[in-house]
């Protein structure tokens, strides 16, 4: 027969005392004397009992469970990120719930609801690069989640969020390459959608004006971040009559799969063709042909950051407050190699 764990009725009962007088001893009420509360305290220990945390969830009204959605923990990135959100989030005494999108906007709405059901106090998200519009993380108000954006931001003005400025450090890219001595250098960008308010190619425009490079258009392309889009991206830099001696890319690994492909063509990598890209992973620092740069958009202090806002808006819905809109803008920061 299977034991039934122990109640704090049975400690009341074996101290012949009241239940509420044992449920105040076990949260250290000021009115239970000393005497009391050890008493209390020493049964409870004897008897192995363990408060019953599904009662103390309903009363508090929290579950101490924070969702985290984005699009693949394989990107060193994002599971930098997932380290400063769970030191944050263990050291307040909460549990993590990861949910991965794959960059599919489908999976990312199911990720949503299940976090719903699931009761999480709020959600920390990277969306995905099929996200357009977001009514899937508006209708959480309605549930009392509140939603904190980070890196993958969506460009609508009224969501919480944390993200990287990367204008300033696309102008630093450029300006590194001139001094280096490169004239045509193109730029593979990402989806539109995470083109999050063109930050990288408008400080690719603006860095080309100041340095008075006239913007060839056709040393602009884009990929959908896959290795066959990246390919058919490069093949159109390589096509133009005047090509570039340095390409700036979207991202680490768009970089690396440019730079793999260009290899295959017998280019010789930051001799024929430099590469500047943004993320600065740290396997790029164990490659032969690592880009030249790498923009650094410190993903751990983004997650710091962001789960320290998400517990500000939890700690405002228990109150009954409400927060006006934040954005943290960090800066970034690019890295030579």
């Amino acid at each position: 027969m299977e034991k039934k764990l122990p109640t704090i009725k049975e400690i009341a009962k074996r101290l012949s005392i009241s239940i509420s007088t044992v449920s105040r001893a076990l949260h250290d009420h000021p009115s239970i004397g000393l005497r009391t509360k050890m008493a209390v305290k020493k049964m409870a220990a004897e008897l192995n009992y363990e408060p019953n945390q599904t009662a103390i969830f309903f009363k508090q009204r929290k579950t101490f469970t924070i969702g985290v959605i984005l699009p693949n923990l394989r990107e060193e990135f994002f599971s930098s990120a997932i380290n400063g959100i769970e030191d944050l989030a263990i050291g307040n005494n909460y549990i993590v719930l990861i949910g991965q999108s794959r960059d599919d906007l489908e999976r990312e709405k199911n990720i949503v609801e299940s976090m719903k059901k699931h009761r999480v106090d709020g959600i920390l998200a990277s969306i995905s690069k099929s996200t357009t519009r977001i009514e899937h993380f508006e209708q959480l108000k309605n549930y009392d989640i509140p939603v904190v954006f980070f890196d993958r931001v969506p460009d609508v003005p009224e969501v919480h969020s944390v993200s990287c400025n990367l204008y300033h450090s696309s102008v630093e890219a450029v300006d590194f390459l001139v001094r280096n001595g490169h004239k045509r250098i193109a730029y593979i960008q990402g989806p539109p959608t995470l083109n999050i308010k063109n930050e990288r190619l408008n400080g690719y425009y603006d860095a080309l004006k100041k340095n008075k490079i006239p913007v060839d258009e056709h040393l602009i392309v884009s990929t959908d971040l896959s290795v066959e889009n990246t390919q058919k991206a490069f093949d159109k830099l390589m096509l133009v009559k005047k090509k570039p001696t340095a390409i700036i890319v979207f991202n680490d690994y768009v970089a690396l799969d440019a730079i793999h492909y260009a290899r295959q063509k017998n280019i010789r990598i930051n001799k024929d063709l430099s590469f500047v890209s943004y993320a600065n992973a740290p396997l790029t620092h164990y490659l032969d042909y690592p880009p030249i740069a790498s923009v650094e958009q410190f993903p751990y202090e983004q997650g710091t950051r962001a789960t320290e806002l998400l517990f500000k808006l939890i700690d405002q819905k228990s109150a009954g407050q409400e927060m006006p809109y934040e954005n943290v803008v960090l800066k970034s920061e690019l890295i030579i190699h």
